[in-house]
């Protein structure tokens, strides 16, 4: 279901919604396009649960791959090696284990209880040189911690660019921005669900914020709880300390891969995003929130 609202079109997108906004009402059609052909570019080359996306059918060995899904391999993996492989592509197999093999909202409401047999083999094993992948037996890439990011990065930038217009490009959380800001800059509500406590922000230009969560990407094996993301140490989904985890940063996949490290930190994540200069707002269980370096304190939304 889309909409298109003057400066600003909602969409859904891979089993979450999307959200398209721009400084010049003119330029709204135009950047759409844009926004929307790349994303199927984007799903093409690397769905997980399209049996004919150039992912899917990677065999072990050695691949030529398409430029698109070499830029987002090598994304995946400069984000496993930022992260000390805390977000690790390699975790496929894992996620096929726990019960996630199709589209979430496909997902049977129970199923047959899981039992974690293997580990995560590990993105030091995944090599790539230019567009030549080297994929060894037994490794499945899972791309979903990185691609959505990745794919707002570049599409918030060439539609910017294309169009001249400032555009900012949401996916499922992950905000971009590309060419100039609005006066005031971009004004972004962080809230990951309804009874969530909501805080105002303010984005400058080609700034990006994501947010990773444990509570909205969920799916029940033997009436356990699960959700989407991996801890790569233990093949299982990360202790859910955090209900989200929000962090701002240069660009979209930067902040990303910041907060699904963060989530698979647990506790241990405030003291690791502020060694690294972060700045982040970390949600508990509670609905108790936690800033992280110049995170602004919260303030109502209406």
């Amino acid at each position: 279901m889309a909409r298109d609202v003057g400066s600003t079109y909602d969409f859904e997108i891979w089993s979450t919604t999307g959200r398209v906004v721009v400084t010049e009402e003119r330029g709204l059609g135009p950047v759409v396009e844009i926004v929307r052909a790349g994303l199927t570019e984007v799903e093409r080359a690397c769905s997980r649960f399209r049996a004919d996306s150039e992912l899917s059918i990677l065999t072990p060995g050695t691949s030529r791959l398409s430029p698109l899904l070499a830029d987002l391999v090598a994304t995946a993996l400069e984000s496993a090696e930022d992260s000390d492989g805390l977000v690790d592509p390699t975790v496929g197999g894992a996620m096929q284990e726990l019960g996630y093999d199709r589209s979430i909202e496909l997902l049977p409401a129970d199923g047959a209880p899981i039992r974690i047999v293997r580990s995560v083999p590990g993105w030091r094993r995944v090599r790539l040189d230019g567009a030549r992948l080297e994929l060894p037996e037994g490794v499945v890439l899972d791309l979903g911690a990185t691609a959505k990011a990745r794919a707002a990065d570049l599409l918030a930038h060439r539609a910017a660019e294309s169009v001249g217009v400032g555009v900012l490009v949401e996916l499922g959380g992950d905000i971009a921005t590309g060419g100039p800001a609005p006066d005031g800059g971009w004004q972004v509500t962080v809230r990951d669900t309804e009874d969530d406590p909501a805080c105002q922000v303010t984005l400058s230009a080609g700034s990006a914020v994501a947010t990773s969560s444990t509570v909205r990407r969920t799916w029940q094996r033997g009436g356990v709880r699960l959700h989407h993301v991996i801890d790569p140490r233990t093949a299982a989904p990360a202790a859910p300390v955090w209900r989200s985890v929000t962090v701002a940063a240069t660009t979209c996949v930067r902040a990303n891969t910041a907060t699904t490290a963060a989530v698979v930190l647990a506790l241990d994540a405030p003291r690791w995003l502020s060694d690294r200069g972060y700045t982040a707002r970390l949600v508990d269980q509670g609905h108790r929130v936690v800033r992280v370096g110049d995170w602004p304190a919260e303030t109502a939304v209406a």
